[in-house]
């Protein structure tokens, strides 16, 4: 029998074994190379936040800091509000599992910040830029042996797609932006969103044209709609655009903007990641 639950709440299901404490387990539909997508990594340990009976308000931002790859099987999630002021609280966050010897072992920490938001003078410096709507741009096409986290994502880029040759030419910039949501299309929460700023591709792969391994090591995502704005944009798509700004030393940055379809910006994103030659 076909679940309905969506595979995003099943990576996501969290069952409380102590105050703070949550045990989880990695979902296959989520793998990528060597452990689960950075993503749904970063809304796991957002959902602990969410869960804890003593959060006050909505996340305000979320920096998450992959020490090692998960494994797959069964972790712990360690979720502490280390103060709590009148409008913000402040988290400290871990992920752990079992080494070879059963030892527990750290191998992702965050912080985070909730805060209660309130209707004050509001400005955007960054409009959403103008594109093709959603429904004028194709799905990017799958190989069926793609790695399963992106059989989990709609994607409909727009510009800056993967080289069309590996050939190491050296492009001008390493912009893109795609329409995206979840697949199957889910409402749109926090711990979704988090997820969703993770989704592009290395912006090394777009500058060089040389396929390199590269992996993000710390993300931290900055979410400026309400909970009201999100159910607002309900299952709609969101316009994500990324750009790395500096490559050296074998670590670049990237920054991103999410907008939804309205042109509300809902969250942006700045992540370090290393690379090889």
């Amino acid at each position: 029998m076909t679940s309905s639950i969506h595979p995003l709440d099943e990576a996501l299901a969290l069952t409380s074994s102590s105050p703070g404490e949550y045990t989880g387990q990695t979902h296959p539909g989520y793998w990528n190379m060597v452990g689960p997508f950075g993503g749904v990594t970063a809304a796991v340990l957002l959902q602990a936040v969410m869960q804890h009976p003593d959060r006050l308000g909505d996340p305000l931002s979320l920096t998450v800091n992959y020490a090692g790859a998960l494994t797959a099987g069964p972790f712990t999630v360690q979720a502490t509000p280390v103060r709590t002021n009148r409008s913000t609280q402040h988290w400290t966050l871990s992920i752990l599992q079992a080494d070879a010897d059963g030892a527990p072992v750290v191998t992702t920490t965050a912080t985070a910040v909730t805060a209660v938001r309130r209707d004050t003078w509001s400005a955007g410096d960054v409009p959403m830029p103008t594109v093709p709507a959603p429904a004028d741009c194709a799905i990017r096409p799958l190989d069926p042996g793609a790695m399963a986290w992106l059989h989990r994502y709609e994607m409909r880029p727009i510009s800056g797609a993967l080289p069309a040759q590996w050939n190491g030419q050296l492009g001008d910039h390493s912009q893109s932006q795609l329409w995206m949501r979840d697949a199957p299309a889910r409402p749109l929460d926090f711990c979704a969103l988090a997820a969703l700023a993770d989704l592009f591709f290395p912006r090394v792969w777009l500058r060089r044209a040389h396929l390199v391994p590269a992996g993000t090591v710390s993300i931290t995502v900055y979410f400026h709609a309400s909970s009201e704005q999100l159910a607002q944009t309900g299952t709609g798509y969101l316009l994500g655009q990324a750009r790395g700004q500096e490559f050296r030393h074998g670590f670049f940055d990237q920054t991103v903007q999410l907008w939804n379809e309205a042109g509300t910006m809902l969250a942006t994103s700045h992540q370090i990641v290393y690379y090889k030659e």
